[in-house]
């Protein structure tokens, strides 16, 4: 009990922040709706529904890049990362508080892009909300611990997206998947199934990525 309660201080301390500083959040929001509007203009009328479909993939990726790059924005410019990797806990659960911060922040990024693509393109599917939400886990185990990679280097900025893109392009492919096909349910699979490899990997890993 004592790990998850330091999980959930630790989550809480982020998404208290977020509400105050009003930093990511907003920037966040702001890509996703223009980056949508950029491709409803782009698309010929005739475009297909992978064609869009793929797009906000697009979207939603960089979106929750933009979030992640700032993950750890606080720890470094206030120089409490130490202090967290010292703390009487299992680093672990900075990792999965982390996560769940980057969940929260995604969900509600989402919670507006998904309307939005409704109004610009087409109806939104039970297929994609599931694959949206699945996708979700992913980017998030994969991208907490490669921001926290990308923190200790002068070039996270360069470093984090060199990084995570090659590894989430399953989640594009599984979530393009899960929407234009007549039977989502292996492509819904296959993106349970990287969020599950990934997830331990990424929590198992932490505590030796933020010792070095």
């Amino acid at each position: 009990m004592t790990y998850f309660a330091d999980v959930a201080a630790l989550a809480r301390k982020d998404i208290l922040l977020e509400l105050r500083s009003r930093d990511t959040l907003p920037a966040m929001l702001l890509f996703v709706v223009s980056a949508l509007v950029v491709f409803h203009f782009s698309l010929p009328s005739d475009a297909s529904a992978t064609a869009s479909t793929g797009l906000l993939w697009i979207a939603l990726l960089f979106t929750a890049l933009l979030g992640l790059g700032r993950a750890f924005t606080a720890e470094r410019e206030q120089r409490v990362l130490d202090g967290l990797v010292l703390a009487p806990c299992d680093r672990s659960a900075i990792w999965l508080a982390k996560s769940l911060g980057v969940m929260v922040f995604l969900g509600v990024a989402e919670a507006v892009a998904l309307p939005a693509y409704a109004l610009f393109f087409e109806p939104v599917g039970w297929e994609l909300v599931a694959a949206v939400l699945l996708a979700d886990l992913g980017l998030a185990a994969v991208g907490t611990l490669l921001a926290a990679m990308a923190a200790a280097s002068r070039a996270r900025e360069l470093l984090l997206p060199l990084l995570f893109l090659p590894l989430v392009i399953p989640v594009v492919v599984g979530g393009v998947g899960a929407t234009v096909v007549d039977d989502p349910g292996r492509y819904l699979g296959f993106l349970a199934l990287y969020d599950l490899i990934f997830a331990i990997l990424s929590w198992a890993s932490f505590e030796y990525v933020v010792a070095e």
